[in-house]
């Protein structure tokens, strides 16, 4: 590092990157209504997010003013 300066940068990109692909994945296996890690408690994760939003940015609509109910399987 000492020796080269100018890869600060970069290492600093690729690191907040990393963190926020990590980031990113964590919340896809903990909000998304597909992925259960318990069917004992909750055989169908789905009904569980029947009427809430789980969508991680939507400029264009405000899902908590609009109500899709779920298909009932």
């Amino acid at each position: 590092m000492k020796k080269h300066p100018s890869l600060i940068p970069l290492f600093l990109c690729i690191g907040v990157g990393t963190a926020g692909a990590v980031y990113y994945i964590l919340r896809l296996a903990t909000r998304n209504p597909d992925v259960t890690w318990n069917r004992n408690t909750n055989p169908l994760p789905n009904q569980e997010f029947a009427n809430k939003q789980y969508k991680f940015y939507s400029p264009i609509r405000d899902y908590s003013k609009i109500e899709s109910p779920a298909p009932k399987f």
